[in-house]
């Protein structure tokens, strides 16, 4: 009651300034992190703090105490896991980044869904090997970095020439995100899984392995078979029908709050009347 009794008209002008200025510090680092692995590190983070604060609402004093050796390490511990985050907003500063707006903004996914389908036809035919990766909501920012950054307007031409043999970025994984290649000879996690089949490279592996940690959706081109699969979920489709791979891709890419109704029914009646013709054009 004290502080309404002195307030000034002046005095609540700054509070608020003071509020909105931390929400939107606080909103930019939820960006931030929202594109990297951070975010499942933060819900950990959270599950501890809620455990503490229980077993102090509890008196749980044996809990209590446990929690209590481990907050002293918080800060450090903190700092050390999320460096590459603290790395990047610090690099956004400098850059004047931080504050623009977000590069995952709603995009049309019928055009990248048409222009991988169209190089995985070309590449399958062929036999040359492939690994395109879809960012979906946990971010690839980590994996991104470890290839050359093209952030490139996707195209069956551009996917196709970069996996051809013997050309520099054709071993690693294309990332694809916002309709865009992000970068391309990605390097990424590969699965441990003992139950995965002897035959599968490791092409396939790592794209099991990225579906493993997030979720990813892979597409790989077998260069042994030619056939072609798809990663979702720590699993894997091996030989998925051309029709199939649309109706997925579509369906674990749409953004449910900006696609009009139908639109899965347009694009594949447009692959379904191009196969009639040689797939490439």
């Amino acid at each position: 009651m004290d502080y309404f009794e002195n307030l000034t008209v002046w005095g609540a002008v700054k509070d608020a300034a003071d509020i909105l200025i931390v929400s939107y510090l606080i909103y930019r680092m939820i960006l931030l992190v929202r594109g990297t692995k951070a975010v499942q590190l933060l819900k950990g983070i959270l599950l501890l703090v809620l455990t503490w604060a229980l077993s102090t609402w509890l008196n749980l004093y044996t809990l209590k105490w446990v929690m209590n050796q481990l907050f002293p390490f918080g800060i450090m511990t903190i700092l050390i896991i999320f460096q590459p985050e603290l790395r990047r907003a610090l690099e956004q500063l400098g850059r004047g980044t931080l504050f623009s707006r977000s590069s995952l903004e709603e995009h049309d996914i019928s055009h990248p869904i048409n222009e991988v389908i169209k190089a995985v036809q070309y590449l399958a035919r062929r036999k040359i090997g492939a690994l395109i990766v879809f960012e979906r909501r946990t971010g690839l920012g980590d994996y991104i970095e470890t290839g050359i950054k093209m952030k490139s307007a996707i195209s069956s031409e551009l996917l196709i020439n970069i996996f051809i043999p013997n050309t520099p970025l054709h071993d690693g994984a294309v990332i694809v995100s916002g309709g865009e290649i992000m970068a391309a000879g990605c390097y990424l996690p590969l699965s441990e899984n003992p139950f995965i089949s002897k035959e599968l490279g490791t092409r396939h592996r790592a794209a099991i392995g990225i579906s493993e940690v997030c979720d990813a959706i892979s597409v790989v081109v077998s260069e042994e078979t030619g056939h072609v699969s798809l990663a979702l979920n720590g699993q894997i489709v091996r030989d998925i029908k051309e029709e199939s791979l649309i109706s997925k891709l579509f369906d674990e890419l749409r953004q449910t709050n900006a696609k009009k109704t139908g639109r899965s029914w347009n694009i594949t009646w447009k692959f379904w009347r191009r196969k009639g013709g040689d797939g490439h054009g």
